[in-house]
């Protein structure tokens, strides 16, 4: 049976009974309308921002490279530093200086929204044609700006993915649809125009894309803002006038990084007035966790495409995503970086432990293999892993994530991009991996804390101190990271770093006694450690419990006679010296001397140190001619064996030109004055630093060498500057600190300034009455020249 259509009253559109066969019909669309042309126009989606911050020199780079005839630029850098605000910003310049100039905006994240972008241009400007559903709306836009009179700016917003553009478009009927007679056209990158009335500016995170649209040469690389711009630009989104030391401390943890600023800054207005930028600060510092849940709020930006994320850390992880789908290798060393400080990266610990370890172990396998060795093989393999590494590196530059130093060895990046990035290893679970990763990179490569290791340890010092916030949950890699926090201990107590020695050592401490038991030996050292850490630290009491019980377990597990076991008694003995116990310290080095003449030999690093101990014991008790003894025969021996400049050298030295000048020997002094005790200042200001406990102590000496010469004016300005030092280097109520302070005032005194004198000794006794126990020679002779003063 036959079915009806009612079409109503109009004849209109197509109409048919019942048909066999095929059909063609043709639609004939009435011409269109003629259309005014539109004045030129500025179309971007983005109103101006009146909080806008000058940005150095990068504005002006734009402007001097957009004014060239067929002119390209590209904006590189990190999402969120600012690029497409240094675009809206020109583009709103350009139309002011220039009236007559289009300023069109183009969203190139993909290819719909970049269809999208022109299709709005056409209308804009009335395109004849641009209603076809077969024209090419590429094309006509394309044909529109090389015809156009006026001069035209073009942004081409987020491309931080070219492909798109390099790949031939189907045709259709310019909506995204196809007919069956597909018609493969020519790349969307061919209908960028080069013209010379008009400019095209790309903004992207990626270096890659933007060298597929433009030249090397036309890349303005956006950096986060200095100083003064992040202060700038925070004050403005916070409405402040005037100085706010609280803003630029939050500027600067932010890495003035703009994105990061506006979203503070709309964090803290949200929740104000009970929240404050005090508050976000502290909120800030309290914990990683804490960091990156305020650095996800996703609010605050209004001129920012809806696609693109107000958050920092969600911006960053869309690349993270990127690179991990394209090339896994390089999201793998960005994974592994984000662990290190953000500064000083050394190359080789990027690369595979194994690598390292096969080289270290070459030569002696060789030694051993009797077969022959594929040599071509071994450089081949190796040339790879070169050109792989190589390449995930440039993938990482390329991406603004890293940067290299000159040498292109040592690898930096931004505070904030690696906590972005181990936030993104937590949400896909293997953020303890990676930091596994690192810990026992870091392990193999931090050496043990000795002098001579100084050089290497300094490298990767701050990379331990790193490593101390990022404990493992594996046991084994626990035990790592706790090897890495004992040595980077060592040596920053080697260093003077009493505080971060301190530290490091009770976290390698708690650590090992977890996971290797309360009697191995690992864990005895770190107790060991924390035990000097309290005693260079003027914690005496506490010192000397640790070391009572290291000793006795050391005793049962290695032997009295152990070397180890000897050391801990020798720094025993040391807490005994500083504690004013001269008896017992003697007592106890004499043991150690002895012992370790037996089993290590006289002439013993070790055996040596406990002989300076002694003499130094003997000075305290005023037995000077036994102290010189014992000390020029240290001095002498330790010349021989480690060199005239080594720091333990150094210490011999001084101690022998201090023992002088208390004997009253002052020729012999003044002679030293002028060969040891310089010398050893000044050599410890460069092996160790000015501000080196030890080096600190020889000035001290000199100081004293300097009054026993009449020379008051010189002496108090050494005295002075050790004072100051020792109180920002080891705390203004630590034991030395306040020995140079009682030195001071026994200088004022001399100096006939009595009243300054006896204010500074004041100050000094009852500040070692709190830190030093009753009945301590120091407080004693205080107290008692004190008293002297006040009643002369």
């Amino acid at each position: 049976m036959a079915s009806s259509v009612f079409f109503g009253n109009a004849n209109n559109g197509f109409q048919a009974g019942t048909i066999y066969g095929p059909v063609n019909t043709t639609f004939h669309l009435p011409p269109e309308r003629p259309e005014t042309p539109p004045p030129p126009s500025i179309l971007i989606p983005f109103v101006r921002d009146a909080d806008f911050v000058e940005r150095g020199t990068t504005l002006g780079q734009l402007q001097q490279r957009c004014a060239a005839p067929d002119a390209r630029a590209a904006l590189v850098g990190l999402g969120g530093v600012g690029k497409s605000q240094l675009a809206i910003e020109h583009a709103y310049r350009t139309h002011k200086e220039s009236p007559d100039t289009w300023v069109f905006w183009v969203h190139a994240s993909n290819a719909d929204r970049f269809r999208e972008s022109y299709r709005s241009i056409a209308d804009r400007v009335k395109i004849a044609g641009r209603q076809d559903p077969q024209a090419n709306i590429f094309k006509l836009v394309h044909d529109w700006l090389c015809d156009c009179k006026q001069r035209w700016l073009l942004v081409l917003d987020n491309v931080d993915d070219a492909h798109f553009l390099l790949s031939g478009q189907a045709g259709g009927d310019g909506q995204g649809q196809t007919t069956n007679a597909q018609v493969i056209r020519k790349p969307l990158r061919e209908y960028l125009p080069h013209c010379e009335r008009g400019s095209i500016i790309v903004t992207t995170r990626h270096e890659a894309a933007a060298l597929k649209l433009v030249e090397r040469r036309d890349i303005v690389r956006v950096k986060p803002m200095d100083e003064a711009e992040g202060l700038a630009l925070f004050k403005k989104k916070l409405g402040l006038q005037g100085n706010n030391s609280g803003v630029a401390e939050l500027a600067a943890v932010l890495e003035y990084m703009p994105l990061a600023i506006v979203q503070a800054a709309a964090y803290i207005l949200q929740r104000a007035p009970q929240y404050s930028v005090a508050k976000y600060l502290d909120e800030y510092r309290k914990s990683e966790r804490k960091r990156t849940s305020l650095l996800n709020y996703d609010e605050g930006h209004l001129r920012r495409d809806w696609e693109a994320k107000n958050s920092i850390i969600v911006t960053w992880q869309i690349s993270f995503e990127y690179i991990q789908q394209t090339r896994s290798s390089a999201a793998d060393l960005l994974s592994l970086m984000s662990f290190f400080d953000r500064q000083g990266i050394p190359e080789d610990l990027l690369r595979p432990r194994t690598e390292r370890q096969e080289a270290e172990t070459n030569q002696t396998e060789k030694a051993e293999d009797d077969g022959d060795s594929n040599s071509e093989d071994d450089v081949s393999q190796s040339s790879a892993g070169d050109d792989e590494f190589g390449d995930d590196v440039v993938v990482l530059q390329s991406f603004c994530f890293i940067s290299t130093d000159a040498g292109g060895t040592m690898f930096e990046m931004h505070a904030l991009v690696q906590l972005a990035t181990r936030k993104w290893l937590e949400s896909t679970s293997k953020l303890e991996q990676w930091k596994q990763k690192f810990v026992s990179n870091l392990c193999a490569a931090f050496p043990t804390g000795e002098y001579e290791n100084s050089a290497a340890c300094q490298a990767l010092y701050a990379h331990a101190k790193a490593a101390r916030e990022q404990q493992p949950k594996d046991e084994s890699s626990i035990a790592e990271w706790a090897t890495v926090l004992y040595r980077a201990a060592w040596f920053a107590e080697r260093s003077g770093n009493i505080a971060d020695a301190e530290t490091l050592a009770i976290k390698a401490m708690k650590a090992r006694k977890k996971v290797l038991g309360q009697g191995h030996e690992d864990t005895l050292w770190s107790v060991a450690m924390v035990g000097l850490a309290y005693r260079l630290g003027g914690r005496w009491d506490d010192a000397e419990e640790l070391f009572v019980q290291v000793i006795e377990t050391s005793k049962k597990k290695l032997g009295a006679d152990h070397p180890d076991t000897l050391t801990i008694m020798a720094n025993l003995a040391l807490t005994y010296q500083n504690q004013g116990r001269w008896d017992a310290a003697e007592e106890l080095e004499v043991q150690v001397i002895e012992t370790s003449k037996k089993k290590l030999g006289a002439d013993h690093p070790h055996t040596l140190t406990g002989i300076g101990n002694l003499a130094s014991t003997y000075q305290s008790q005023g037995r000077w001619k036994e102290a010189e003894e014992l000390e020029v025969q240290v001095m002498e021996m330790r010349k021989k064996k480690l060199g005239a400049d080594h720091p333990s050298t150094l210490t011999s030295m001084a101690n022998l030109a201090s023992t002088y000048r208390n004997q009253g020997r002052w020729d012999a002094a003044e002679e030293l004055f002028v060969q040891l005790e310089v010398q050893v200042m000044e050599t410890r200001k460069k092996k160790l630093g000015a501000d080196h406990p030890h080096t600190l102590t020889s000035m001290n000496n000199l100081a004293l060498t300097c009054i026993n010469q009449g020379r008051w004016d010189y002496a108090e300005k050494l005295q002075v500057q050790v004072m100051e030092a020792r109180k920002k280097k080891l705390g203004a109520d630590h034991p030395d600190t306040l020995t140079s302070m009682a030195n001071l005032a026994f200088t004022w005194k001399a100096q006939a300034r009595s009243a300054e004198a006896i204010v500074l000794m004041r100050q000094c006794v009852q500040q070692r009455q709190q830190v030093l126990k009753a009945g301590h020679p120091d407080l004693t002779l205080s107290l008692r020249v004190l008293e002297r003063w006040e009643v002369e």
